[in-house]
């Protein structure tokens, strides 16, 4: 017999198998020896009390022989002379997913990828956290796996209406990830392990004839009769295809200037910037779990915090316990923090980015804008007025720190107070961080709003609202501040027929997840198009 039963339970009997099936045996009434085995199909952890408690859902297998869990099958065809072949630009969640969706009906992907890969990349990695030398092609944003293969590997969503997220998280554990993945109430994979999966998932278009190619930056679009054709790399080629997918990812400007300057229609979206804020791990745990000590069979605690400021949005932002914070720039003299954890969590301290949304109304008062960007004000009234406010904060933050990429920071309470801070505590970023006032690197507007949100995040949370914190700038890849628009039914984007915008790059996405659902969404309906037509 099998049956779904739900358990509460404390961390250390969840951890213990003996006692998991003990706990199912005298639920169901019948001998310890009766219980051959379960399988987890949803945990959660419960820290609202003074106790933690662990939530289990499982199926568990009575009187009969135990199955491992069944992994969702998937079928790749060889697509090496497939009659269709479609443009794949990007190597993000988006684009990869988008292969291997186009590569279960047949159809030929060439991914395009303005980076390295991922064993390449790292060199590039090493030297802006240890020398501040960023590689504007190949850093925490460019490069094979896209900005999430050094972000954590968040695969939480919220975005359940968008598609099939057990097939997207089936998907990574076909390429390796732990099976822990599909049962997890908030999955993550970690950035040690993601790029040994993104290499399989490569390996996997390869073998099956289809084609990456890396340090392939796109510089133009061939475009006949408002149909793309394909596109021109930097290196001079030429590539073409029957589609394109454009799945550049959030932080790809130059494709919004090559977009912008050729009048393809983009848009102006709304986005969040703010600050790193970065506690000892351990106070995180002390007011999540409300102990002096995290015990062994808890993870480290995390926490999501939202404060609405007359009338403006502050929200934690890709919170990561055990973490590390970034430098995710992707061109000289712009500071941009990220933070990443590793698979066990296990570093000192937790960092997130608390950010506040920014809407075209907050542009239209600074001051000092055509002196740090060169830009003339007229251009907060174009399309890519939120890129441009977003380059805006990230050079005044390179300029607060100094240089080589060192970060402007502040103790927790010195932001609130206005205060310089005369130290600062450790902190997890390597290429280091100087003490520096941040109302003078963020807009009124972000401070102010900052300011008013962690007084009241410490109210919400023990411990929170300590000189022990420390906050870094700048926070400001949250997602795209450019939206390329496309048509709802066909996907295509509303001028250029056979172009297809894609994930957070293109403003419908906003993390791991749900980026690769949504290259998945792409890629059908390219296949339902090529099937339409034969």
């Amino acid at each position: 017999m099998q049956k779904n039963i739900s358990l509460r339970l404390l961390p250390s009997e969840a951890a213990n198998e003996s006692a998991v099936k003990d706990y199912i045996a005298k639920v169901e009434g019948v001998a310890l020896s009766s219980v051959t085995g379960y399988i987890i199909l949803k945990q959660s952890i419960d820290a609202r009390g003074k106790q933690p408690w662990i939530n289990l859902t499982l199926q568990s297998f009575i009187n009969e022989p135990f199955h491992q869990r069944e992994i969702q099958p998937f079928h790749f065809r060889d697509v090496k002379n497939a009659a269709k072949r479609v443009l794949i630009i990007g190597a993000g969640p988006a684009g990869l997913f988008a292969a291997l969706q186009l590569m279960e009906d047949g159809i030929k992907p060439i991914i395009l990828e303005r980076g390295k890969d991922v064993k390449s990349r790292r060199r590039d990695l090493a030297l802006l956290n240890k020398e501040g030398i960023v590689n504007p092609e190949s850093n925490y944003c460019f490069g094979e796996g896209g900005a999430g293969t050094y972000s954590d590997g968040k695969l939480y969503t919220r975005s359940n209406k968008r598609g099939d997220i057990t097939r997207i998280l089936n998907l990574f554990v076909r390429f390796g990830a732990d099976e822990k993945i599909l049962y997890e109430a908030h999955p993550h994979i970690g950035t040690n392990k993601l790029p040994h999966i993104i290499t399989a998932m490569r390996q996997l278009v390869i073998d099956c004839g289809g084609e990456c190619r890396f340090e392939k930056k796109v510089i133009d679009f061939i475009i006949e009769d408002d149909c793309i054709k394909g596109v021109k790399t930097a290196d001079g080629n030429v590539e073409k295809a029957d589609a394109v997918i454009l799945a550049t990812g959030h932080s790809a400007r130059d494709i919004f200037y090559l977009l912008y300057n050729k009048k393809i229609q983009v848009e102006a979206k709304p986005f969040a910037l703010g600050v790193r804020a970065e506690h000892p791990q351990s106070l995180i745990d002390n007011a999540q779990y409300h102990c002096i000590v995290r015990e062994e069979f808890l993870p480290p605690a995390s926490y999501s915090l939202v404060q609405q400021v007359e009338g403006k949005g502050v929200f934690s932002f890709c919170m990561c316990p055990g973490g590390i914070i970034a430098p995710a720039a992707t061109n000289p003299e712009e500071l941009v923090v990220n933070g990443w954890s590793p698979s066990k969590r296990n570093n000192p301290y937790a960092n997130s980015g608390i950010v506040a949304e920014v809407q075209a109304p907050d542009l239209k008062n600074l001051e000092d804008f055509e002196t740090i960007t060169g830009h003339n004000k007229k251009v907060l009234n174009t399309e890519l007025r939120m890129l441009y406010f977003q380059q805006y904060v990230e050079r005044k933050a390179y300029k607060a720190g100094g240089g080589r990429f060192v970060a402007p920071a502040q103790r927790l309470l010195d932001f609130v107070g206005n205060k310089l801070s005369s130290s600062l505590p450790g902190c997890s970023y390597l290429p280091g961080v100087h003490s520096a006032l941040l109302k003078e690197v963020l807009p009124p507007f972000i401070h102010k709003s900052l300011q008013q949100a962690f007084k009241e995040f410490g109210k919400k949370m023990k411990g929170y609202y300590t000189n022990d914190a420390v906050v870094v700038a700048t926070e400001s890849r949250t997602s795209s501040p450019v939206r390329i628009p496309r048509d709802k039914e066909t996907l295509q984007h509303p001028q250029i027929k056979k172009l297809y915008p894609c994930g957070e790059g293109a403003g419908y996405a906003g993390g791991i997840v749900s980026a690769a659902m949504d290259g998945e969404k792409v890629a059908k309906q390219i296949i339902s198009l090529f099937k339409n037509k034969n």
